[in-house]
């Protein structure tokens, strides 16, 4: 069964390479079809390998974190509804902080904290997102205060996998990390397009790391609890 799961990562990069090729080509006709597709393969392996985590939180907020992205690939479709697929990708940020936190040991340890070490460590995810806020700040209007609340959990996202060092297993930390900045860089490409200069490699950059980052977050998480 296990050896049958795998057909679903297959599939979901099937669909990604699918719907990549048509942002390449600007075929926003046929991404209606295609985009709404992509989450659902990789929900359902999720799905099938987390069994033994069955009523587990950690199950329930990472199979929440692919619903939210799911619907936020399909609200994103439709330029008009892009404060709603902000919220959708909120919620799905918040669910895998939630899902980081869980698989570490002792995630609720309070431990003595320097908080200076903590500012270092974040500081290589810290100075690129300062930098795309300074960057986009000028042309944020009304959106100013959605972004920055957005950028906020994202950014906790980020730390919060950063966190799990010597926490799980290494295979583990590094991917979910990994992801987790890749996840950060895909949105920042988003927002350098939307608020500070458009350019047109944007669209395949976007989706070509969210499809990597949701891939590694999701083996990462498995990584966890797998032995």
């Amino acid at each position: 069964m296990k050896n049958k799961n795998i057909y679903w990562l297959y599939l979901y990069l099937i669909v990604g390479i699918v719907d990549l090729a048509l942002t390449a080509q600007g075929n926003n006709d046929m991404r209606l079809y295609s985009k709404p597709l992509i989450i659902i393969p990789l929900a359902i392996y999720f799905y099938q390998i987390s069994k033994n985590l069955a009523g587990s939180i950690l199950r329930k907020t990472m199979v929440a974190a692919l619903l939210f992205s799911w619907i936020g690939d399909i609200v994103l479709l439709f330029p008009q509804l892009f404060l709603y697929g902000l919220g959708a990708f909120l919620m799905a940020h918040i669910c895998y902080v939630i899902s980081f936190k869980l698989s570490q040991s002792k995630p609720f340890e309070i431990g003595q904290v320097n908080f200076i070490r903590l500012f270092l460590y974040n500081l290589p995810i810290y100075l690129p997102a300062a930098l795309v806020y300074y960057l986009i700040n000028p042309n944020l209007g009304e959106m100013k205060i959605p972004v920055i609340i957005y950028m906020l959990v994202i950014l906790t996202m980020a730390t919060t996998a950063r966190e799990r060092f010597k926490k799980t297993k290494p295979e583990s930390f590094w991917l979910v990390f990994i992801g987790a900045f890749i996840f950060m860089v895909s949105d920042g490409i988003l927002a350098l397009n939307m608020f500070f200069e458009p350019f047109p490699e944007s669209a395949v950059l976007v989706m070509g790391t969210y499809l990597l980052a949701q891939l590694l977050i999701v083996m990462g998480i498995r990584a966890h609890y797998v032995d």
